[in-house]
């Protein structure tokens, strides 16, 4: 538990378990992010610990290109909605059990409260931009304007011009790898708009509940997707519905929920807890390089001139950038 209530010795059994327990009590802890025993979900600190954050975004990245290939597939079955729908229920039923969403709601106090409400609408909300604008757009439109998002939160947590130059390399370097082709479909440019806006506010939100240690932080990100489920139910139901009766669908849906909310977002709760927010939306320019190395490796795709630039100028911003202090 990153943050440990404060007891006096009048306090009843009763306070003294529920300032125990509670995620949100106020407490005084010297390092936040540092593994402790009493921490709750104690082995997510550890893990934040037993290796670099970069390890815990590489994760991340590779998750995320693999979730989406699943969930195009099932546009036909669930539909866009229902995909959407899907996926953050698959996250929530996973997550459930080990966070205990419903104890950290109780135990929580107003501000945190509002925290989680204000990551779970972020959640829904993004999940369901994310497959609204994709059924329009190319992917690669898609997520260009997505990490317009991310650069933009590491524009805003600059402190050096070395910084800046790093991040000015990296936006070359996407720009690069991507080959954007505007398209004159407002709707979806609309939804992939509010995508990135979305996507930035996850990194913002993350990054306050990573306050609270690897450990806390996955605890408060179960909570959050606890609501973002509540939140789709009356939306994304009845085309989630379809799935029933095709046990390989529901098996691709689990799939997409699994890689694309699961383990992503776990992953970055390890790497946001060590990392300063600019620095971590920063990394999200490595997205299209993991992309262009994976289809390397595993397609056998080999890099164009073009490509092999873009590689280098994103490489060549993150080497160059130096994380401020949190």
């Amino acid at each position: 538990m990153p943050f440990i209530a404060l007891h006096q010795a009048h306090h009843n059994a009763d306070q003294c378990c529920k300032s125990a327990i509670g995620p949100f009590t106020i407490g005084v802890m010297e390092d936040p992010s540092a593994p402790s025993a009493t921490a709750v979900l104690p082995g997510f600190d550890r893990a934040a610990h037993a290796a670099p954050p970069q390890v815990w975004f590489g994760v991340s990245a590779i998750s995320r290109y693999l979730g989406p290939a699943f969930a195009v597939l099932l546009f036909p079955v669930m539909g866009v909605i229902g995909i959407a729908c899907f996926r953050v229920a698959t996250a929530a039923f996973i997550l459930a059990p080990l966070t205990r969403p419903w104890r950290t709601l109780y135990y929580a106090d107003g501000p945190a409260r509002l925290l989680l409400l204000g990551l779970g609408i972020c959640l829904a909300m993004m999940n369901m931009a994310f497959y609204l604008a994709l059924e329009r757009l190319p992917m690669s439109l898609v997520a260009a304007m997505e990490l317009c998002g991310a650069l933009i939160v590491a524009l805003c947590g600059l402190r050096s011009r070395r910084n800046l130059v790093a991040l000015a390399l990296a936006a070359v370097g996407v720009v690069v790898l991507i080959d954007l082709r505007w398209v004159s479909d407002m709707v979806g440019l609309f939804w992939a708009a509010l995508n990135a806006v979305l996507f930035a506010g996850y990194i913002t939100l993350g990054h306050r509940a990573a306050v609270a240690g690897a450990g806390g932080g996955v605890e408060q990100l179960g909570a959050a997707m606890a609501i973002a489920f509540l939140l789709l139910i009356p939306v994304g139901f009845v085309e989630a519905a379809h799935a029933v009766g095709m046990p390989l669908v529901v098996l691709a849906g689990i799939g997409v929920g699994l890689l694309s909310s699961v383990i992503p977002y776990v992953c970055d709760q390890l790497a946001m807890t060590r990392l300063p927010r600019s620095t971590f939306a920063l990394l999200m320019a490595l997205l299209p390089a993991t992309a262009t190395v994976m289809g390397m490796i595993v397609l056998s795709q080999l890099p164009s001139a073009r490509d092999l630039l873009g590689i280098a100028l994103v490489t060549a911003g993150i080497a160059l950038h130096r994380p401020t202090r949190r």
